[in-house]
């Protein structure tokens, strides 16, 4: 049974080509060392059902050679013949015996790696005292300038910055939050908002964000709505209601902000329910899209505007 083991086992061997060889060190006189008694080698077939195999390699088989004569601390033994150079080979100069770069040099590499240093001279004729704008993305150095205001024609009013707090598994995340309304006062509106660590990033985002949200509002001739509206986002709830010449905007918190950046002089505003100043605003926006003039209404009837009254 052994043997029908055995010889069943070595076709799969042969199969996966393992021919092992064994590194050898020729020398004056070698000599060899036999196993008193034959070795059992266990070999892990990766395809097979059988865990281990087991093979009997006889003593002939195994042939180790190592060093009989060898002193490692015999000079004549342990010589080292380089090889020689080829013909032509010039040796390369050493670090220190080449010419020295001048200090000219020096800066006008420093100054195609890093810019202008602040030295008063540059060799590349780029201005000293002002940062190129390249260098400035690149390296981030002057960042935290005031940026410049976008000339759009749109003004912004911030209504309210609060600070918000995110629990998160690693603790709290402390972050502002502000709301902005921009307009240009002459019937053109928007309401946004925006998170960030600073508070004038926070109000940055959030004029962005407005300025993506533009609304128009419909005004008469006397600077108010044309008729009444309310509007809700929420749980806030606005009224809206025209008044006469000289009237004014009466109207609190985040409405009157609203609709003072629209150009509106003459209006009522009242806040019903929630006094959340996002709500209110975005409420107030809602009202104001109801809105419809009353040329549009007689053009889509298709009828004069004396008869809408009749």
């Amino acid at each position: 049974m052994a043997t029908a083991s055995a010889s069943a086992t070595l076709p799969s061997l042969s199969s996966l080509s393992l021919h092992t060889t064994t590194p050898r060190l020729f020398l004056s006189k070698p000599t060899k060392f036999f196993f008193s008694k034959p070795t059992r080698l266990h070999l892990f077939h990766p395809f097979s059902s059988h865990p281990t195999t087991t093979l009997i390699a006889k003593s002939s088989d195994i042939d180790t050679s190592f060093f009989e004569n060898f002193n490692p601390n015999d000079e004549n033994d342990t010589v080292f013949n380089p090889p020689e150079a080829p013909e032509g080979f010039v040796p390369p100069k050493s670090f220190d015996e080449g010419p020295m770069e001048t200090e000219e040099e020096i800066a006008i590499a420093y100054e195609e790696l890093y810019g202008p240093a602040y030295s008063g001279v540059s060799y590349l004729g780029n201005d000293i005292y002002v940062m190129d704008s390249k260098v400035r993305k690149t390296t981030g150095f002057g960042s935290r300038v005031k940026k410049e205001k976008v000339k759009d024609g749109f003004e912004e009013r911030v209504v309210q910055v609060r600070r918000v707090t995110k629990v998160v598994k690693g603790g709290k995340q402390l972050h502002f939050r502000a709301i902005v309304v921009v307009g240009d006062k002459q019937g053109q509106v928007g309401v946004g908002v925006g998170k960030a660590k600073e508070v004038v990033t926070a109000v940055q985002k959030s004029a962005v964000n407005a300025r993506r949200n533009i609304v128009s509002v419909p005004m008469t001739k006397y600077l108010t709505f044309p008729h009444r509206s309310e509007g809700d986002y929420g749980a806030a709830k606005v009224m809206l209601r025209p008044a006469s010449p000289g009237t004014g905007v009466i109207a609190g918190g985040a409405v009157r902000i609203v609709l003072e950046m629209a150009g509106v002089e003459n209006a009522l505003g009242k806040q019903i329910g929630s006094k959340n100043a996002l709500n209110n605003a975005r409420a107030t926006v809602v009202a104001v899209q109801k809105m419809r003039q009353f040329s549009d209404v007689a053009r889509e009837r298709g009828i004069p505007m004396e008869e809408l009254w009749k």
